[in-house]
C-alpha cells in the first residue's frame, strides 16, 4: 500500500482573449510610458494556456485526487465560458476595475475556482499569457 502522501494532478485549458492594459487613473503618455504596445486603444489579443494543479491525497475508494472530467467541466464552467473569445476589459465583470494583466487574470481565475474546487484539495494556476511569459498563483 502506498502511503498517504500528496500528489498533483493537472489539467491544461486555452482561451483566447483581447485586453488592453491601461490605468485610467494616468495620463496617456504615461500610459503609452508603463505598457507600450499593449495599451492599444483598441485592444490586442492572446492565446491563453491555463494550467490547473490539484494537490491533494488519492482517495482510496477512486483511486483519484478529483475525477479530471470532473476539473475540466469546473474550468470549463467557470473560466472558459466566461473568458474565452472575449474582451477582458469590457465582457468579464471581474476587469471593469482591475487592470488585466496576466497577474490579475491568474488571481481571478484562481478565487473563481477555489470557490468549486473542494477545500482539502490545494490549488495552484499557471497562466501562459505567451509562450515565453507566464505566471503562477500563488507562488508557493
Amino acid at each position: 500500500m502506498i502511503e498517504a502522501k500528496k500528489i498533483s494532478v493537472f489539467r491544461k485549458e486555452h482561451f483566447n482573449a483581447a485586453h488592453r492594459l491601461y490605468n485610467a487613473d494616468w495620463t496617456d503618455e504615461k500610459n503609452n510610458e508603463v505598457f507600450g504596445l499593449c495599451n492599444n486603444p483598441n485592444y490586442h489579443g492572446h492565446n491563453y494556456e491555463l494550467i490547473v494543479q490539484l494537490i491533494g491525497h488519492i482517495n482510496p475508494e477512486t483511486g483519484y485526487v478529483v475525477d479530471l472530467k470532473i476539473l475540466s467541466n469546473w474550468i470549463q464552467e467557470e473560466i472558459i465560458s466566461k473568458f474565452d473569445h472575449k474582451n477582458l476589459n469590457l465582457d468579464v465583470p471581474e476587469f471593469k476595475n482591475l487592470n488585466p494583466t496576466v497577474e490579475n487574470i491568474a488571481v481571478v481565475v484562481y478565487e473563481k475556482l477555489r470557490k468549486v474546487i473542494p477545500t482539502n484539495i490545494d490549488l495552484k494556476i499557471k497562466l501562459y499569457e505567451t509562450e515565453r511569459n507566464f505566471v503562477e498563483f500563488p507562488a508557493y
